[in-house]
């Protein structure tokens, strides 16, 4: 069998990626994080194209190499052939134009080269290599419609002053209240979804496809463009809005980063919590979308987790999943059981910090409680989405 050099390269980097693509990003977590399930908030937050089981396969014979690295379905997975008529890679599902589709060819047709279409028309990112050099076009594979959010401070940045019209309008207003009201018996109106402005249908990507979307203020038009965003709307506004609250200086000695993956995500509280003895947990409510409702705390009573450093990653609003995560110097972390007045029930998950002195005096917080900066402990409710991670 006789092979080009050439080929037998690219051969060994398909195999690469298809290997690598076996470590969807639910896999790099229990990888990473054996003994720590993944809380439920984040797995809904996962793309299931990047979650089913796979499998990777070599076979060489005489028609020539073939690596399948698939998902045990039909016209799913990955498919590389070297053979005669140059190297082809097919990875996608059975619908007619999906999934990813590469050829080396031998010179004939279009002139030969590599070309590379991956999605269906309109939306897939093509790519070609040939004599004109390397030319890369995406369009995106369609983002979650966006809904409407007005562009306003985030309450869980907290060198952010509020707005005048946060304290009536904005409903995470509610989430804020004093360590010293989680007894039993105490009554609070709270609505714990958490609005990303699409609805909270955004997903994670998987890092290796994070990574190659432009995250920052200095690429941001061509951002606005990668999700055909139109520079000066109110999508654009708040996606803008993530940007600055992510590239702005830390408050006090908290260190803060926002992960663009669940992978990035799970590296950065690692860094700061080690691996060894590390939860997550998030807020879990009965109902999806519970309106604002009163509850009451249990009588089984509130269950201190941690008092010792968190990091807490709360979800921007943005046309995929972005988390800002910061680590929490000072702050107790509790575990809440509410009981809603139509029967309702939520575990809720709440950070009490104890040392205030350095967020913004305008903070909504502060607006809400009626207290001063480094005076007593401040408390906030966790959103459905969001999470905190802490050693034990």
């Amino acid at each position: 069998m006789a092979i080009r050099l050439p080929a037998i390269c690219l051969l060994v980097s398909f195999m690469v990626i298809a290997i690598a693509a076996d470590l969807t990003p639910e896999r790099y977590w229990s990888t990473a994080l054996p003994n720590t399930p993944i809380p439920n908030s984040l797995h809904q937050l996962l793309n299931l194209d990047f979650t089913d089981e796979k499998r990777t396969n070599v076979q060489v014979g005489k028609g020539g190499v073939h690596v399948y690295a698939g998902k045990g379905k039909p016209g799913g997975g990955t498919a590389v052939n070297v053979g005669k008529g140059g190297v082809r890679v097919d990875t996608g599902k059975s619908k007619p134009g999906g999934g990813t589709h590469v050829s080396v060819g031998s010179g004939k047709g279009h002139g030969g080269g590599v070309g590379v279409h991956t999605g269906k028309p309109g939306k897939r990112t093509d790519v070609g290599v040939g004599k004109g050099g390397v030319t890369v076009h995406t369009r995106h594979k369609g983002k979650p419609v966006y809904v409407g959010v007005k562009p306003g401070p985030n309450p869980f940045v907290y060198n952010y002053a509020a707005k005048a019209t946060q304290l009536h309008d904005d409903p995470n207003a509610a989430l804020f209240f004093l360590e010293k009201d989680l007894v039993p018996g105490k009554a609070m109106n709270v609505r714990f979804n958490a609005e990303d402005g699409y609805g909270g249908k955004t997903a994670f990507l998987p890092r290796g496809e994070a990574e190659t979307v432009p995250f920052g203020s200095e690429k941001f038009s061509e951002t606005l463009k990668r999700f055909s965003v139109e520079a000066g709307s109110e999508e654009a506004e708040m996606m803008k809005k993530t940007i600055e609250e992510c590239e702005a200086k830390k408050v006090g000695e908290e260190d803060k980063y926002c992960a663009t993956s669940l992978e990035s995500m799970v590296d950065f509280s690692v860094s700061k919590l080690g691996k060894s003895h590390i939860r997550a947990v998030s807020t879990e409510v009965a109902k999806k979308n519970a309106p604002m409702q009163k509850y009451k705390i249990a009588a089984a009573g509130v269950k201190k987790l941690t008092d010792n450093n968190s990091v807490v990653c709360h979800k921007q609003k943005y046309p995929f999943a972005v988390f800002y995560c910061h680590k929490t110097m000072m702050a107790s972390v509790y575990a809440v059981p509410l009981e809603g007045e139509n029967g309702m029930r939520a575990k809720a998950v709440a950070v009490c910090h104890k040392n205030t002195s350095a967020w913004n005096p305008n903070h909504l917080a502060f607006k809400v409680l009626n207290v001063k900066p480094g005076t007593v402990p401040v408390c906030h409710f966790l959103p459905e989405t969001h999470v905190v991670w802490f050693s034990y």
